[in-house]
């Protein structure tokens, strides 16, 4: 059975639209990623789910049950959604349990201490929200939504306001915390790192529509065209011609990975930056393709590093490859591509 189930959504403030028969379903159990860019239409998503705003058409089902379309409309309390927004809304009045405990019945407070050990925050119950920091308090949010054992959660960019080394462990966490409970989520990010690490799915929302969706690595591996790539890691994007089952390119002919398109002609490759390696241009590798570039920059990672390289054509290229790189600003280098490439037919 379905979480939640969104078909043929159509929302617009005044005369601008924001969302475009945008259909999306979420498992029972699962955490789906909706990643795309500011103005996409994300926040409207939820707030729609949430009973907040009301479709203009379309249908939104939680369970079996209809709760907006152009005859119903659920009221949010009466949905059994919990709501995690940007910046954690706490009161600031209350302490950590009573934030957590507020709107629920007699029974509810004994869940209470057993709600923040979940979320990591035991012993830290009777502070109030400006005694925790940023991230704490966020769990705290966290362990509100829950509290009420929704039927669906839904996290508006929650991670957005912290710092980069907080972002990753609170992350990481609040994936153990969902799995744990079994309580399926709906986030939504611009961040692609959190939709890859914390998702089971992901849907890549863009001007209101949804350009792909599927599994983490398979949106990865495979997007469905030019766009969705962009989207999930860097993506080096060339013109080709297909000819003859390959790729012609400025990196010279590569072997194209299934499905290829179906007719010789105009086409658009995609390779990852971990795909290409360089060498210096007098050393001959056993490349699929190969070229001569120059190098434009080098960003030092530790783990890895990244670096910009310029073809002949104008085009510019990222390759990542592991460590320390012994290549500099200026430096001539042949670029290999390994493994065969994923392609589209012009359009």
């Amino acid at each position: 059975m379905s979480a939640v189930e969104l078909h043929g959504i159509a929302k617009a403030y005044g005369h601008t639209p924001v969302l475009d028969d945008l259909s999306l379903t979420v498992g029972d159990h699962s955490v789906t990623a909706i990643l795309g860019p500011s103005g996409s239409g994300k926040t409207t998503v939820l707030r729609l789910i949430a009973g907040f705003e009301r479709v203009d058409s379309g249908t939104i089902s939680i369970g079996e049950r209809v709760v907006d379309d152009r005859r119903t409309h659920v009221r949010p309390e009466r949905r059994g959604i919990g709501y995690v927004p940007q910046d954690g809304a706490l009161f600031p009045h209350l302490t950590a349990e009573r934030n957590v405990s507020f709107g629920l019945d007699r029974a509810g407070p004994n869940r209470v201490p057993e709600l923040l050990e979940l979320v990591g925050l035991s012993g830290l119950g009777h502070r109030y929200p400006h005694e925790l920091s940023g991230g704490q308090q966020q769990r705290v949010a966290l362990a509100r939504a829950l509290a009420i054992r929704p039927a669906l959660l839904l996290l508006d960019e929650p991670f957005s306001s912290l710092e980069s080394s907080l972002r990753v462990s609170l992350r990481r966490d609040m994936a153990r915390v969902l799995a744990q409970t079994g309580t399926p989520a709906i986030i939504v990010t611009h961040d692609q790192d959190e939709a890859l690490t914390i998702a089971d799915r992901i849907a890549i929302l863009d001007r209101g529509r949804i350009l792909a969706q599927g599994g983490p690595s398979e949106l990865y591996d495979a997007p469905t065209n030019p766009a969705a790539a962009g989207y999930l890691g860097d993506a080096n994007l060339l013109p080709a011609t297909i000819r003859a089952g390959d790729a012609e390119t400025a990196l010279g002919v590569l072997a194209l990975r299934d499905p290829a398109p179906r007719s010789d002609g105009p086409a658009t490759v995609l390779i990852r930056p971990e795909q290409l390696r360089l060498h210096p241009p007098t050393e001959a590798g056993p490349a699929t393709g190969h070229a001569t570039a120059r190098v434009l920059a080098v960003d030092f990672h530790g783990h890895d590093s990244v670096v910009q390289v310029g073809l002949a054509d104008g085009a510019i290229l990222i390759a990542r490859i592991a460590g320390a790189h012994d290549v500099r600003a200026g430096d001539a280098v042949t670029v290999e591509v390994l493994g065969d490439v994923l392609a589209w037919a012009a359009t």
